[in-house]
C-alpha cells in the first residue's frame, strides 16, 4: 500500500530556469542509473526477500519508496527549471524569466532549438517531463537487475548506488544554480547512504560468498591468467594470498605454454581430489539449507502476504 504526500521529502528550488540541464536532469528521472530504476530495481528485489529474510524485504521496500520520492524530486526540479516554456514556445520565450538570464536574439533562438529537438519537454508533453533519459530514450525495465538471490541483488545494489552517486556528481559540473545544486549534492549524498545500507545488509547475512550456493572449483580458483601483452603489473590481485579465501595467487606468466602444459587445464596438481570432495559436500550442505531456509518460511495452507494485527488466517 502506497500513501502519497505531497510535501517534497528535500524542498527542491530552482533561482532561474534553464531547458539545457531540465535535459541533462532527465539522465536521473527515466535513465539506467536514474531513480525510476532503482526504485523499481528495490522493489521487484523485495518480494523474493519477503520469507526467508523479512528484515531485508522491510528494507528494501523503505529504501524503494524512498527513490520514488527522490524520483518525485527530481520531476519537480525538472518542471521548475522549464518554466516559461510549458505554453506556447515562442510567446514563452518572449514573456517569461528565461529573456531575463538571455542576451540578444541568437540565445533567444537557441534556447527555443533546444526546446524543439527534445521533444518530451515540447510537442509530446508540453513542458513535462517524461519517462526517457537526456536523449530521449525511453525508460526500460532492463535497467534493473532482480536475481532472486539476495546476496547477488544486494551487491547489484551497491554497485547501482555508486553509478548513480557518480551521475549526481558530474551533474552537480553542468549547473551554477545555487538551490539545484543543493538538491543534487542531498540526492547524490543518499546515495551513498543507501550505498552503506546495503553494505551492511549483504554483511549480515552468512555465508554471503560466492554468491548464489554452489562452491567455487578449487582447480580453477586461484589462478591468474597473465593475457595481454607488454608490460604487467603485479599487486593483490594476482600475488599473495586471495582477500577472501586465503588461498595463495597462482600467477601464469605463460598462459599459452601452461594450457598446452596441462592439456587444456585438465592435468591439475595432485592432492586437488580431496579439497574437490570438501567442495561437493559442501555443495550439497548449502543446497539443503539454503532450500529449507525459503521453504520453512513459506505459511502452509492458505497463502497471505499481510497479517493484519495477528489476525490473519492460520
Amino acid at each position: 500500500m502506497f500513501h502519497h504526500v505531497k510535501e517534497l521529502q528535500f524542498n527542491a528550488r530552482v533561482s532561474k530556469p534553464d531547458p539545457r540541464f531540465a535535459t541533462l536532469l532527465l539522465e536521473q528521472f527515466g535513465g539506467e542509473n536514474g531513480e525510476l530504476a532503482a526504485a523499481m530495481q528495490y522493489f521487484t528485489q523485495a518480494f523474493a526477500a519477503k520469507q526467508p529474510y523479512p528484515d531485508k524485504y522491510d528494507m528494501l521496500m523503505d529504501i524503494a519508496t524512498e527513490e520514488f520520492s527522490h524520483l518525485e524530486i527530481v520531476g519537480a526540479t525538472i518542471q521548475m527549471l522549464l518554466k516559461g516554456v510549458n505554453g506556447e514556445l515562442k510567446d514563452a520565450a518572449d514573456q517569461s524569466e528565461i529573456m531575463e538570464v538571455l542576451n540578444g536574439k541568437a540565445a533567444k533562438e537557441n534556447v527555443i532549438h533546444q526546446a524543439l529537438v527534445n521533444p518530451q519537454f515540447g510537442v509530446l508533453s508540453a513542458g513535462g517531463p517524461r519517462l526517457t533519459n537526456s536523449q530521449g530514450i525511453p525508460w526500460c525495465s532492463s535497467y534493473t537487475h532482480s536475481n532472486g538471490d539476495l546476496t547477488v541483488d544486494l551487491r547489484s545494489n551497491i554497485a547501482s548506488e555508486s553509478r548513480a552517486k557518480l551521475v549526481y556528481e558530474y551533474l552537480m559540473q553542468f549547473t551554477d544554480d545555487p538551490y539545484v545544486k543543493e538538491t543534487l549534492s542531498f540526492l547524490m549524498t543518499r546515495e551513498i547512504a543507501h550505498y552503506e545500507m546495503f553494505e551492511a545488509a549483504l554483511e549480515s547475512i552468512k555465508p554471503n560468498y560466492p554468491p548464489g550456493v554452489l562452491q567455487a572449483d578449487p582447480r580453477f580458483t586461484n589462478q591468474y591468467f597473465n593475457l595481454s601483452q607488454g608490460e604487467s603489473f603485479r599487486g593483490p590481485w594476482n600475488e599473495g594470498d586471495m582477500p577472501v579465501t586465503g588461498k595463495s595467487w597462482d600467477y601464469i606468466e605463460d598462459p599459452i605454454t601452461h594450457v598446452k602444459n596441462t592439456e587444456g587445464l585438465q592435468d591439475q596438481e595432485k592432492g586437488i581430489e580431496k579439497e574437490l570432495k570438501a567442495t561437493e559436500k559442501l555443495n550439497k550442505e548449502l543446497s539443503k539449507a539454503k532450500s529449507a531456509e525459503v521453504t520453512g518460511a513459506q505459511p502452509k495452507g492458505v497463502a497471505q502476504w499481510s497479517d493484519y494485527n495477528g489476525k490473519g488466517k492460520k
